[in-house]
C-alpha cells in the first residue's frame, strides 16, 4: 500500500514536468527562475545586401556580448502540416479510385502552398533568467536589455502575459490561440457554479 501511494505521489503535472511555476507581473516563475521575454520582429534578409545582413549580424553579436546570459527562442508563428501531409501521402498511395488519388492530390498541393506561405511567418524571442534579484534590480536590468536590443537597431517590445501563453501554445503545439486558454484549468466551470451558487 505504501509503494501504491509513493508512486502516485511521485507522478507530476505536465506543469511541473516543464518547470513553469506561475505567471508573474513581468513574466514567467519557473522553478529556475524567473524569465521576462522580449519580443524581437523579424528581418526578411532575403531583401538585404551582404553587407546589411553581415551589420544585423554584428548587431546581434553586440547585444550577445553585452548580456551572454541572455535565451534565444525561434518558432513558427504559424501552424504546421506535416503529419496530415504524410497521412495523404499514405492514403493517397494506396488509393485505386483514381477520384480520389486525384483529390488527394489537390489537397497535397494546398498544404504545400500554404506552408510556403507561411513559411516566414517567425518568432523570436530573446528571454533573461533572474534568480534571486530584487524586484528593484529586475527592474533596472529589464530596462537596460530593451535599451540595449533596440540600440542595436531591433524592434523589440517587452512580451506581456497574453503574448507569453501565445508563445507556449505554440511552442508546446497546442493551440494558435494561447492568449485564450484558460490560466486554470477547469477555472470557467468553477466561476459558473459560484455564480449559479449565489444566484
Amino acid at each position: 500500500m505504501i509503494n501504491l501511494f509513493k508512486r502516485k505521489k511521485d507522478k507530476n503535472s505536465v506543469q511541473e514536468f516543464i518547470g513553469i511555476e506561475t505567471f508573474t507581473k513581468r513574466g514567467l516563475k519557473t522553478k529556475y527562475g524567473e524569465l521576462v521575454f522580449f519580443q524581437i520582429s523579424p528581418t526578411n534578409i532575403s531583401v538585404l545586401s551582404n553587407e546589411n545582413i553581415q551589420t544585423k549580424i554584428w548587431h546581434l553579436m553586440q547585444v550577445i556580448s553585452a548580456y551572454p546570459d541572455i535565451e534565444i527562442t525561434c518558432l513558427d508563428s504559424c501552424e504546421r502540416f506535416d503529419d496530415n501531409k504524410t497521412f495523404m501521402v499514405d492514403r493517397k498511395n494506396k488509393e485505386c479510385n483514381l477520384s480520389v488519388k486525384d483529390c488527394l492530390s489537390k489537397d497535397i498541393d494546398y498544404l504545400d502552398n500554404i506552408q510556403i506561405e507561411m513559411s516566414t511567418a517567425r518568432q523570436f524571442m530573446f528571454s533573461v533568467r533572474f534568480k534571486k534579484e530584487k524586484d528593484e534590480q529586475i527592474f533596472s536590468q529589464i530596462n537596460k536589455v530593451e535599451k540595449a536590443i533596440a540600440e542595436q537597431g531591433f524592434e523589440v517590445k517587452r512580451m506581456k502575459k497574453e503574448d507569453i501563453k501565445r508563445f507556449l501554445a505554440i511552442y508546446f503545439d497546442a493551440s494558435m490561440q494561447g492568449e485564450l486558454i484558460p490560466d486554470i484549468d477547469g477555472g470557467d466551470c468553477i466561476e459558473e457554479d459560484i455564480k449559479k451558487t449565489v444566484a
